[in-house]
């Protein structure tokens, strides 16, 4: 998207850039590999604010504690160190190469032992400094960013909320949740799949389908024409689905669209004329969702579902450049949930709901009448050099003049959580459900009936077993 407009970028399922509790990094051995520079990271402002860094790693609360970031810190000091000593030697086996092959007098044969013995030194020192390098790296890679000083600081009930936007459906009869809703018109099946795709999987059918391709379809046209425009974050257990680790050890199933759209700008510049550049991106998403006692049912948390991603990359000129297209892209946010008709909040999150790249992040909840409660659609997070100092995305002005870039992203439209609020938002007494006027023309209709056919009858062995046990 050069020169402030949009671009639609397809990618596909991504590698994971880390994995595990500092037992092992893709990007790391990626870097080993000399597939890509090394991270960047500003060790020496860490040190000099060590302090803040261990109030920032217990305020965030994620995988690192207070006793990493003190090993953290000392394993840079000794790979320092043990540099400064490689260095040193290095100098002095080259002054006596020079020596040897100057001179040939008596020093000749202690030259010749000193040499042999920096060799060794080296030997040895490499190998520490290997060690070294891979157990700060490991560990380091998981700081998290700095905070915003507005976060609220704690965990999920400490959200402060920004704006409320819309009014709450008002219902002359009790309202449904969007299961018996779509179950009720067809459009939604969940049951009995787990013998073909596992629990939380689930069939969109009719006119759930169009809804599906409707939301995407309005997101995208309407981000295309803008001219500017976790995973839960601290999961015990991975949200990450991979791939037969003994075929493909460090290849996964992304979770966000955000993974891809990074590993694309990944070790190259943008022009400074041509930011920020801002993309859109409509993929398939994957999530573990290990916490299988929260919702089973629904589409709240599925494994797989569709989303269009934001993502953005900014100048560091002034410093104030993502700040701007954070707001920005919250707007959008704002103006896409406006026009589908939803009632919604906007939350600045505290520190304990930051993932590890946000320095802030602002996420939207929609009000759900079947749950009696708000659910969150998106999230829009500045992440400011936190990525860019890791994948090396950067941006000149002259081209021996680099410079780490800012990133930001955000979600545009979750299908499932936004079909959600839709159904259950514009569900009507005799069970149909009013189409939002804007997906109206994509849909071609104004109201979702009760289908005409009637619904697939279940024969399979569970409900025999169920109607032995009736007779019994």
């Amino acid at each position: 998207g050069a020169g402030g407009a949009l671009a639609q970028l397809e990618v596909p399922a991504g590698r994971a850039f880390s994995r595990g509790h500092c037992s092992r990094s893709s990007l790391y051995q990626h870097v080993r590999d000399g597939y890509s520079d090394r991270p960047q990271l500003d060790m020496e402002l860490v040190c000099s604010h060590t302090r803040a860094v261990l109030d920032n790693v217990q305020n965030r609360k994620g995988e690192l504690t207070r006793e990493d970031v003190a090993d953290i810190v000392s394993t840079w000091k000794q790979l320092m160190k043990a540099k400064e000593e490689i260095e040193k030697l290095e100098n002095e086996k080259r002054q006596i190469s020079d020596s040897i092959k100057a001179l040939l007098h008596p020093d000749f044969s202690r030259l010749r032992d000193r040499g042999k013995e920096i060799r060794l030194e080296l030997n040895a020192l490499y190998q520490q400094e290997s060690q070294l390098d891979e157990h700060f790296y490991l560990k380091a890679l998981k700081l998290p960013n700095w905070t915003h000083p507005s976060v609220p600081v704690g965990d999920e009930s400490q959200a402060r909320v920004v704006e409320t936007i819309g009014a709450k459906p008002v219902f002359d009869f009790k309202p449904k949740g969007h299961l018996q809703i779509g179950e009720d018109l067809d459009i939604i099946r969940q049951r009995r799949l787990s013998h073909v795709s596992g629990h939380r999987s689930y069939y969109l059918r009719g006119a759930g389908s169009e809804l599906q391709l409707a939301l995407v379809q309005f997101t995208m046209s309407k981000l295309l024409r803008k001219e500017g425009c976790g995973m839960r974050p601290n999961a015990k257990s991975s949200q990450v689905y991979q791939i037969d680790p003994t075929r493909f050890e460090d290849l996964c199933l992304a979770g966000t669209a955000e993974v891809g759209i990074a590993g694309y700008f990944m070790d190259h510049a943008v022009n400074l004329q041509d930011l920020p550049v801002r993309m859109v991106c409509c993929s398939t998403c994957y999530r573990t969702e290990t916490d299988t006692g929260r919702e089973a049912w629904g589409l709240y948390r599925v494994h797989h579902f569709t989303k269009v991603e934001m993502f953005g990359v900014t100048a560091v000129e002034t410093g104030a450049e993502s700040t701007a297209l954070l707001d920005e892209f919250v707007m959008l946010q704002k103006e896409i949930f406006s026009d589908l008709g939803l009632h919604y909040k906007v939350l600045d999150m505290p520190t304990q709901e930051l993932g590890l790249p946000a320095y802030r992040k602002f996420d939207i909840e929609a009000w759900m009448p079947g749950r009696g409660n708000y659910g969150e659609l998106s999230s829009a997070s500045n992440c400011t050099d936190y990525q860019s100092k890791r994948l090396n995305i950067m941006y000149y002005e002259e081209a021996d003049r680099l410079k780490y870039s800012h990133t930001v992203n955000a979600t545009a439209c979750a299908v499932p959580r936004t079909l959600i609020a839709i159904l259950e938002c514009n569900q009507l007494k005799d069970g149909s459900v009013r189409v939002p006027e804007v997906l109206q023309p994509y849909l071609g209709r104004e109201v979702i009936d009760r289908p005409t056919h009637s619904p697939l009858l279940y024969i399979g062995p569970n409900q025999h077993q169920r109607n032995l046990n009736k007779a019994e």
